[in-house]
């Protein structure tokens, strides 16, 4: 079961690693085995793929995402707490209310994210 406690401090650091455009920090929160869904990957990628799998692959993502979007921020708004995921609710640099959950697996790290959008 995942702590309040525990979350807070994920969603901080995890927010500010974005904030701070430190890929290898955002990096650190996964898994090598991260499966990661969002209906921005086929634009980013310029493809029709909805998910990615593995650490390599989302750090090419995530690469090729924060170079288009050079005023990238992210506000925390809420977080909700489950029995081994979080969802993180934040307001993008576009003004988008932005859900992302996160299921974490036994060692500590993100293995599937989700994400949704306003």
């Amino acid at each position: 079961m995942l702590t309040r406690s525990f979350a807070e401090s994920f969603a901080r650091d995890w927010l500010a690693a974005w904030n701070d455009r430190d890929i290898e920090r955002i990096l650190s929160h996964y898994s090598e085995e991260i499966i990661f869904h969002s209906p921005r990957i086929a634009r980013v990628m310029e493809n029709e793929a909805m998910s990615l799998f593995g650490k390599k692959t989302l750090r090419d993502y995530w690469t090729k995402a924060l170079a288009l979007a050079p005023q990238l921020f992210f506000e925390l708004d809420d977080i909700l707490v489950g029995s081994d995921a979080i969802t993180i609710l934040y307001t993008n640099h576009r003004e988008e209310l932005v859900a992302e959950t996160f299921v974490f697996g036994p060692e500590g790290k993100v293995v599937r994210s989700i994400a949704a959008y306003r």
